[in-house]
């Protein structure tokens, strides 16, 4: 597979009051062409400010340095606004979170998508508007004529969900960037929509960027995981080897504490990680996850623990070694 998407050494600071948070730290990420990769981690963990990297959104108080981030062949970090405005919508597109608040309340479906497409084709307001109706249609939600004509707060949050979708495929993006865009939905509706996700993106060939804290969905769509803890990211790998035999105590930690049905008693406790994520305004010696880990020796603290390994990569000094212990790790 082609990678159309390389971020080496990302580094984001964002300023607050008088202390600045270190949000990501030195993360690197790449996915392929037709690619379904998911970044993980609990809320503060990096996870959007790292998407938003990519897109050039940040706030204005953010400093983001990299040594390089790249789209295909276009150097981003040497875009201009204009130029970056261009390639989001057209050859990047985004899914936010919450579809109620992304979508304009003042505008109908039909202007909203039709606008993408007007803006960033130059096309005219007939073939907009043919372009909409097709899409509508290809993502599920019937009657699209009509619903062109309709506001976002007339639709229910999957169809406005859906309509997300359809604007970001608008003029048939590379590369699509989720930001958890299932979690203010219902579960039957996420389902469906993230059937419709992975349907789209083997389809169409899209490369994805999934972000989401839950691991149920990272199992039912991506082809690889990017774990992150404090800003870096600590395990990556195919999907099936990430979950099958983690490596690193905090992904380790994660699965354990994903409920098994069928498994104990109403009385069972829910088993979590101990302790809490380190404060992000101030400088991490070592590994970020030390204080919360079991497996903490001396070194943990003392040295910068770099992401080695090739195809599965772990940022750990006493990994959990033998297929064996990583299966008990998870329970």
């Amino acid at each position: 597979m082609n990678r159309i998407l390389d971020v080496r050494g990302l580094r984001v600071d964002i300023a607050s009051e008088n202390v600045s948070v270190h949000a990501v730290r030195g993360l690197d990420l790449e996915v392929s062409r037709g690619e379904t990769l998911c970044v993980v981690g609990e809320s503060g963990s990096g996870k959007s400010v790292t998407a938003l990297s990519i897109l050039n959104l940040l706030p204005r108080q953010a400093n983001l340095t990299a040594e390089r981030m790249t789209f295909g062949d276009i150097d981003l970090l040497s875009l201009s606004k204009q130029r970056f405005a261009a390639l989001r919508g057209s050859q990047i597109g985004m899914i936010f979170q919450d579809p109620m608040t992304s979508l304009n309340p003042a505008y109908t479906i039909g202007n909203q998508m039709m606008e993408v497409h007007q803006r960033h084709r130059r096309a005219g307001k007939a073939a907009a508007r043919a372009r909409a109706i097709e899409l509508l249609e290809r993502v599920g939600i019937s009657n699209a004529q009509a619903r062109l004509a309709q506001y976002p707060h007339q639709l229910s949050g999957g169809l406005r969900q859906r309509v997300m979708i359809a604007m970001a495929l608008m003029c048939e993006p590379a590369l699509i960037i989720a930001d958890e865009p299932t979690s203010a939905l219902d579960v039957t509706i996420q389902v469906q929509i993230l059937k419709l996700l992975k349907t789209l993106q083997t389809d169409l060939g899209i490369a994805v960027i999934l972000i989401t804290h839950d691991l149920g969905v990272v199992a039912r769509v991506a082809d690889r995981v990017a774990v992150m803890y404090a800003g870096q990211i600590v395990e990556t790998g195919p999907t099936n080897v990430v979950f099958g035999t983690p490596r690193h105590p905090y992904t380790a930690g994660l699965l354990r504490s994903i409920p098994v049905p069928g498994k104990g008693d109403r009385y069972t406790r829910l088993q979590a990680i101990p302790g809490t994520v380190p404060n992000l305004t101030s400088h991490i010696h070592g590994c970020a996850f030390a204080s919360r880990c079991e497996r903490r020796q001396a070194d943990c603290t003392q040295n910068a623990v770099p992401l080695e390994g090739d195809s599965h990569a772990y940022r750990c000094f006493h990994p959990l070694q033998a297929i064996k212990e990583a299966r008990h790790a998870v329970g």
